[in-house]
């Protein structure tokens, strides 16, 4: 398959969650189906974390992770990928914050700055969620000068629902897992 060269491409963070079915076997589809996009490439994955339901807590447990991805798409176009993964793979919009067969929301991009009635970027929630920040924290380089890396660790410090969360694996995707820089 054939990439676009780097110049062209910008880093996105992704949060994906499952909690119906084999949620790991999807997980792993949702990656597999991001990094066959001729216009996406996986960078880093995090660890998969199970965690509690958050909001409608009258469903089973989730599991969450993180995907750094390189691409040549702007922000409208990667959620529109992302959004024809999750009918792909048997989303349905039932109950807000219900079980779900996949998740998957756009987090960051390059720092960019978004409102529309589709999509709002940084993710408005994001800070507030430690389902997102755990999975995130793994694979934001650690580079001190990263507003990313401020924002989250930042936010790990004082985020309630830290004990709902614990380490499932830590890889699920065959390029493995964590920072990109020690």
């Amino acid at each position: 398959m054939t990439r676009p060269s780097t110049s062209e491409q910008s880093e996105a963070y992704i949060a994906l969650g499952a909690n119906l079915g084999d949620r790991e076997g999807t997980l792993i589809e949702a990656l597999h189906r991001l990094n066959g996009h001729e216009a996406i490439n996986i960078v880093r994955c995090s660890g998969v974390y199970e965690t509690d339901p958050v909001g409608y807590l009258d469903q089973p447990q989730f599991l969450n992770m993180a995907a750094a991805v390189s691409t040549t798409l702007g922000p409208e176009s990667l959620l529109e990928v992302m959004l024809g993964i999750e009918t792909g793979l048997g989303r349905t919009r039932d109950i807000r914050n219900g079980p779900r067969t996949v998740d998957l929301d756009l987090l960051w991009m390059e720092g960019q700055t978004l409102d529309t009635p589709q999509l709002t970027l940084p993710h408005p929630r994001m800070l507030e969620r430690a389902f997102v920040l755990f999975p995130l924290n793994d694979i934001v380089p650690q580079d001190a000068d990263s507003r990313l890396r401020r924002i989250v660790t930042s936010a790990l410090q004082d985020i309630d629902g830290k004990d709902g969360i614990r380490l499932w694996t830590t890889s699920v995707w065959e390029d493995g897992f964590g920072h990109s820089v020690s």
